[in-house]
């Protein structure tokens, strides 16, 4: 048990003393390893931004029957993380449009699961990549001498990889559900505009471009994490012999001497 314990000591020990000596190197950098790591680093910051930044509204065009000349809009505004069906619509302050109660009238739907997993995830990648880019720049010896540390690397890696596909395609789906919820559907959704004393024209809504674009970084880190898979898998004892096995393997068998 003593020994067990004193055992433990020597690697806690000798773990402390090569954290502790922090060597800033930035070659690893240059190696496909590191730079791809720096490419999913800025493509996880652009996929997080896009969605979760977003802010937009549709409109619609009232027309009483009463008051034909007389055009009002109506708006709904809506955003990150997309509960639709929270978002009611506002007439002009202090107008009265054709007597109804708009702001009782919400959009369908609730996308906020799809949009939350993606963003969460994209945040947490993030935050590896930074961590593992630490790692690379800073204890690139401890990294390579270690067994554990690369396949644990190489595991994050191909679970990222599978999850980059399934946030992105869930929240690629969700974003088609939203265009269409609050595009020229809405009119027809819209108990008042089935009123005969009352007139809906679809107006606009805010262009989702950068919601597009968090969907195309969403592949794109997809690709980039399935890419670096392999140069992970180069580092780990699957590969390549540990430095102490090839150490035994080659000077294992001491040369002949002279008798």
């Amino acid at each position: 048990m003593a020994s067990n314990i004193y055992l433990v000591r020597q690697r806690i020990s000798r773990l402390g003393q090569r954290m502790s000596s922090f060597q800033l190197n930035l070659n690893p950098l240059k190696e496909p390893l590191g730079f791809i790591k720096v490419l999913e680093w800025i493509a996880s910051v652009f996929a997080f931004t896009t969605c979760g930044g977003f802010k937009g509204k549709t409109e619609i065009q009232v027309t009483c029957q009463t008051k034909p000349s007389d055009n009002k809009t109506i708006t709904a505004t809506f955003g990150y993380p997309f509960r639709l069906n929270e978002v009611s619509f506002q007439p002009p302050q202090g107008v009265n449009v054709c007597g109804v109660d708009w702001k009782i009238y919400v959009l369908i739907g609730d996308y906020s699961s799809s949009a939350q997993f993606y963003v969460t995830f994209a945040v947490f990648v993030f935050l590896y990549c930074i961590a593992a880019l630490l790692l690379y720049v800073g204890y690139m010896n401890l990294y390579r001498d270690s067994r554990k540390l690369p396949m644990v690397d190489f595991v994050v890696t191909l679970v990222a990889t599978f999850l980059w596909l399934v946030s992105t395609s869930a929240w690629a789906k969700a974003l088609t559900d939203i265009k269409t919820a609050t595009g020229r559907n809405i009119v027809q959704e819209l108990l008042p505009c089935k009123q005969l004393d009352v007139i809906c024209h679809f107006g606009s809504v805010t262009s989702m471009g950068s919601l597009n674009v968090s969907v195309i970084f969403g592949f794109l880190n997809m690709i980039l994490w399935g890419g670096n898979a392999w140069f992970v898998y180069k580092e780990t004892s699957l590969h390549s012999p540990s430095n102490t096995s090839t150490s035994h393997s080659q000077g294992g068998i001491p040369p002949p001497t002279g008798i």
